[in-house]
C-alpha cells in the first residue's frame, strides 16, 4: 500500500500538473514524455508482492488499459493553440473530469480487487498507472501538435531565455505538415 507521504506527494503533483495546464502552458515536450515515463518507472519498481496472484496481475493490466484509456482521451480533450508561433495546450472541464473518472475508476478497481482477494492494495501501482495515463496524454498531444504550424517547443526557456527545441520533432513535423 503506498504510504501517506507518497500520496501526498502524488496528489499534490497531479494537482500541480492540473493547475498549470487548467491555465495554459506551452506544449513542452520534455515535460510531456520525459517526467511521465520516469514517474511509471518509479510505479513500476514499486509493484510489491501482493500483486503475485493472477488476479491481481489481471487487476494491474486492466487498471494500466483504462489510464491509457483515459490518457488518449484525455490527450484529445485538450485544446492545442498557438501563441507567439509556439504550441500551447490547455486542459479543458472536459479534460479535468477525464482525469476524476480515471482515478475514480483506479480506486474503485483497488477496492473490488481487495474485496475480491482480501489484499487491501493495488500493489502500490497508483504511481504506475497515473504515469502510463500521462505519458500516453502527451504522446496524443504532441501527435496532435506536430501537425500545427506552431513550432514544439523540447524544453521551455527560464528566465527569458529562447526555448529548446529538438530537431526530431522539427524534422516530425515538417513531414507531418507537407500537404
Amino acid at each position: 500500500m503506498s504510504t501517506p507521504v507518497e500520496i501526498v506527494l502524488i496528489v499534490a503533483a497531479v494537482g500541480y500538473v492540473l493547475i498549470r495546464r487548467l491555465a495554459g502552458d506551452v506544449a513542452e515536450a520534455k515535460r510531456m514524455l520525459l517526467l511521465p515515463a520516469i514517474l511509471a518507472v518509479i510505479g513500476l519498481s514499486n509493484v510489491d508482492e501482493s500483486v503475485a496472484s493472477a488476479t491481481a496481475v489481471a487487476f494491474l493490466v486492466g487498471t494500466l488499459a483504462v489510464s491509457v484509456l483515459f490518457g488518449v482521451l484525455r490527450g484529445a480533450s485538450i485544446r492545442i493553440y498557438q501563441q507567439d508561433g509556439v504550441a500551447h495546450m490547455r486542459y479543458t472541464w472536459l479534460t479535468i473530469a477525464l482525469w476524476v473518472l480515471n482515478v475514480a475508476a483506479k480506486v474503485g478497481a483497488n477496492l473490488l480487487l481487495g474485496l475480491i482477494t482480501g489484499v487491501a492494495s493495488g500493489g502500490n501501482s497508483v504511481m504506475l498507472t497515473i504515469g502510463v495515463g500521462m505519458l500516453v496524454e502527451g504522446v496524443v498531444v504532441l501527435a496532435r501538435a506536430v501537425r500545427t504550424d506552431s513550432r514544439i517547443v523540447w524544453k521551455k526557456g527560464e528566465d527569458g531565455k529562447a526555448h529548446t527545441t529538438s530537431p526530431f520533432l522539427d524534422d516530425l513535423q515538417a513531414r507531418m505538415t507537407r500537404r
